[in-house]
């Protein structure tokens, strides 16, 4: 059934290829989107959007392209290429769109558009750097009535500062669930947040919020600015990473050379336990599973080889799972098991087989 599914995805994709590929032939009248709106009985947005993706698709980015007409890419998928692309010029465009060529097929849609976003921001550093300077003079709060006596209030941050927020309020709703407490760690992270807001003595001295910005050496010093990255949503500007680092408790990551994947956290007076937990968690960034994007400060460390079945407690046995996957592994049928280039391989009730692999810290010298 799988296989199935799979071979109907692909079938499906390669369809909605020829039906984008005309779209773009129609030409760039005004009057195409409503042609088609009224042809496939589409809203104006929904026409608009296919248009504009299909005249993306076949003059900015024929790589993507390509992988869908070969049925190896959904339309949503490609539309994140399409998206993040769409600040570049055609030339800029093309060479991102070469540049992830091959990886994306592969990768869940968040995990597309933080590849592509990463490449974007490499590829054209200063005008990254620019928009995310544009982009903080739109932050603001907002509140949104819900029903039965609910509302959301909603905070657009620059990222450094939501992702510091939210680690604070999740470390102290952790230690009080640490503590017996019945709420869900849901209900305890809201009441946190509601607490710290309105100037209410927590229950637990705060901890200390916890956040990871990669940055290479080199960019720390100044001498290049190749885009960092903050864990858990993507990279920021080189100026900014340098900014967070005058605060922040700075680590020594040795890098294989070959694969740029972490080998080694320095460390000074922490226990070795200690600097095992931090080595994954600067290797892993988010929960191993695919599809799951859960920054690895809030996951669960876990023995891919269970500790009572002799499993070790180093970073060649522990890998970061959110809290639901952590449940699934121990759901009947599912397997995990590391390999020795420390990708993850997860076996499923069906008997198939992914493979998660972090992203390098650094570029690889091959």
């Amino acid at each position: 059934m799988l296989s199935l599914i799979a071979a109907a995805e692909a079938c499906s994709n390669a369809c909605q290829a020829v039906k984008l590929a005309a779209m773009a032939a129609l030409g760039d009248s005004d009057s195409v989107p409503k042609e088609v709106a009224l042809e496939l009985h589409y809203g104006a947005r929904q026409a608009e959007g296919q248009v504009s993706l299909a005249r993306d698709l076949a003059r900015r980015l024929p790589s993507t392209f390509e992988a869908m007409k070969r049925g190896e890419l959904d339309p949503y998928r490609a539309s994140k290429v399409a998206d993040q692309t769409s600040v570049l010029t055609d030339e800029q465009a093309r060479e991102v769109d070469t540049q992830v060529a091959g990886k994306i097929a592969t990768r869940d849609a968040t995990s597309v558009r933080r590849l592509v976003n990463r490449t974007v921001a490499r590829v054209d550093p200063d005008g990254h750097a620019r928009r995310c300077e544009e982009r903080k003079r739109g932050r603001k709060v907002q509140l949104c009535h819900e029903d039965d006596g609910m509302a959301t209030l909603y905070a657009y941050l620059p990222a450094e500062i939501a992702a510091t927020i939210y680690a604070r309020v999740d470390r102290v709703a952790r230690e009080l669930r640490s503590r017996g407490e019945e709420r869900t760690l849901d209900e305890l992270r809201a009441d946190v947040f509601s607490d710290l807001r309105l100037g209410v003595a927590c229950e637990v001295e705060p901890p200390r919020a916890e956040v990871f910005v990669y940055l290479d050496f080199l960019t720390w010093a100044g001498l290049r600015n190749e885009p960092p990255e903050l864990a858990g949503h993507g990279p920021i500007p080189a100026d900014l990473a340098r900014e967070l680092a005058q605060n922040a408790t700075i680590r020594r990551v040795i890098t294989d050379p070959m694969t740029g994947a972490p080998i080694e956290v320095g460390r000074h007076r922490y226990r070795p336990s200690a600097a095992t937990k931090e080595l994954v968690q600067v290797r892993d960034r988010e929960c191993r599973v695919p599809g799951c994007h859960r920054p690895v400060q809030a996951c669960d460390l876990d023995h891919v080889e269970p500790w009572a079945q002799g499993g070790d407690t180093d970073s060649g046995n522990l890998c970061g799972l959110c809290r639901r996957d952590h449940r699934l592994k121990d759901e009947p049928g599912w397997h995990h098991r590391m390999t020795d280039s420390g990708v993850l391989e997860i076996i499923t009730p069906a008997g198939r087989t992914y493979r998660s692999q972090p992203e390098p810290l650094t570029t690889t010298a091959a």
